[in-house]
């Protein structure tokens, strides 16, 4: 905002009710001015509807990833060129919804941006979606298909073959996301994964810097590296695992290695996950510290516990706690996640987390 709209931005906080003629007196300047001023901040999203109701409302904006996830469990050996009796199992997922669903849990204003068809699999994703985040600004192509995964998996639990239709969110470019800076404009924090195209994580590494707007990258895969933008000095958070990592720094390296080489690049604060080795976080007030993982007999289900985990890192983050609290944090919700059987775990609330993180202290 220049002056003027400043000016008349704290007017019409004081009082909503203001009228234009009261603020073209409080300001010299003419009525006609002032409309142009009020609908000049309309556009850029500072002020919603002619009463001018200001749009106070700081929602976390996650931008990626919503498909349906299918697995096909076989109970019996899988033969080629046959049918192969399978118990199947349907499910929202993406990891931009996944972590929208873990925040909107937690009790944290999230909303969802991302693209899909207008067929019975958003129809589906929606319905599970919606209580836990505000989706009034999904893109709909009646022509696409929604994101879908399937996994048929063997006798034993394993992956024999995974189907990925994920095209649609090629649609995710800068001319898309652009539509919806005055969405951006009123976010507490964006979040965005790696479905997204390099030009529009390009985009919105350089929006959220200029507006002074906190931005959490989320890796999806090592393959996906190559879409984060060239300059990573406007991310405050980037969740990552250590092969991907490796896979960006084209080597082999230690996860304090692998850090420090990120918060060289200009990334405000890193974690980088391994597994059963745990997390390392750090930033360069804080230092670098390792968090262990907790050691499971079982393990009902890995999927969306990484979603589970970057959800916790956000959730403590936002909250202000420190470094290895935020890692505590995000290592707890994960390990309950992989205990559940869920992609994201249904008894998931702020009182629960507390109680799961002095559960396993």
């Amino acid at each position: 905002m220049n002056e003027r709209e400043r000016k008349l931005f704290q007017l019409i906080k004081k009082n909503p009710y203001i009228s234009q003629q009261e603020l073209a007196e409080a300001l010299d300047l003419s009525r006609p001015s002032v409309a142009n001023l009020i609908s000049g901040l309309m556009k850029k999203g500072y002020i919603k509807g002619k009463a001018y109701i200001l749009n106070e409302l700081k929602e976390v904006i996650c931008i990626g990833g919503a498909n349906i996830d299918r697995k096909f469990y076989a109970k019996v050996p899988l033969g080629e060129g046959t049918s192969n009796p399978v118990r199947s199992e349907q499910n929202a997922g993406g990891v931009a919804r996944n972590i929208a669903e873990n925040l909107g849990k937690l009790d944290v204003n999230t909303k969802l941006l991302t693209v899909s068809g207008t067929d019975k699999d958003w129809d589906y994703i929606k319905e599970a979606s919606a209580p836990y985040m505000n989706l009034e600004d999904v893109t709909h192509f009646t022509e696409e298909t929604t994101g879908s995964y399937t996994a048929v998996l063997d006798q034993s639990g394993d992956l024999v073959y995974g189907f990925a239709d994920m095209e649609i969110f090629d649609l995710m470019i800068p001319e898309w996301i652009k539509a919806h800076v005055p969405v951006l404009l009123q976010a507490r924090c964006i979040l965005a994964d790696l479905n997204c195209p390099k030009e529009t994580l390009a985009f919105l590494a350089q929006f959220a810097a200029s507006h002074d707007i906190p931005l959490i990258i989320v890796t999806v895969s090592a393959p996906k590296m190559e879409r984060l933008p060239a300059e990573l000095s406007g991310v405050t958070w980037l969740i990552t695992n250590k092969t991907e990592s490796e896979a960006f720094f084209q080597g082999q390296f230690s996860m304090h290695e692998l850090t420090a080489k990120w918060l060289e690049s200009a990334v405000q604060n890193v974690v980088i996950t391994n597994g059963k080795e745990g997390a390392v976080i750090g930033n360069q007030t804080e230092g670098i510290h390792h968090v262990s993982a907790v050691q499971l007999d079982e393990i009902a289900d890995v999927t969306g516990a990484g979603d589970a985990f970057s959800a916790g890192v956000a959730y403590a983050w936002l909250n202000e706690e420190e470094l290895a609290k935020i890692a505590w944090t995000a290592v707890v919700n994960a390990t309950k996640t992989l205990m559940s059987g869920y992609t994201v775990r249904p008894e998931l609330s702020v009182s629960q987390l507390q109680d799961d993180m002095e559960e396993l202290k």
